[in-house]
């Protein structure tokens, strides 16, 4: 894609996601979640947290298998291969600087609805960006006053 000309946003979203889609990165990002601590996690958990159907988790989890990112077997448990493991961390990274950024910009509405929205539509150029952003304003609290300060003004 040039950068000179425009597309559709299903369009830059499919040339961003040629690995996962969106769909299957709030999966995979889940599984991460829910396995932490045991190591493995059912379909029956992961419905319940992602309020999806049953039917729903199982066609996900025969594509997330195909793709080598976990091991599922029909009625079984659901475990992360290592590949799984990386991008699920990563996902999960991913989403808690989103949100930790919109809970900066002092975010209280659909907090999580729009770190999910916007979680999928940014590269790793601007999540670095951002991080940076934030460590910044974490290092320099008189600058960060100064935010505030400028941010309640304007309310």
């Amino acid at each position: 894609m040039s950068d000179q000309e425009f597309y559709t946003f299903r369009e830059y979203l499919r040339s961003d996601h040629e690995d996962l889609s969106p769909s299957a990165e709030d999966y995979l990002e889940m599984i991460y979640r829910l396995a932490r601590d045991s190591g493995y996690t059912r379909a029956g958990d992961l419905a319940q947290a992602l309020n999806v159907q049953p039917p729903s988790v199982t066609s996900m989890v025969k594509k997330l298998a195909e793709l080598s990112l976990i091991k599922y077997e029909k009625y079984g448990v659901i475990t992360l291969e290592p590949r799984g493991v990386i991008k699920g961390k990563a996902l999960l990274t991913r989403h808690n600087l989103v949100e930790n950024f919109l809970k900066f910009l002092d975010i209280k509405n659909g907090l999580l609805e729009e770190t999910e929205k916007i979680e999928h539509t940014m590269n790793e150029e601007i999540l670095c960006g951002i991080q940076d952003l934030l460590d910044f304003f974490e290092n320099n609290t008189e600058m960060n006053d100064k935010f505030r300060q400028y941010r309640n003004r304007q309310r």
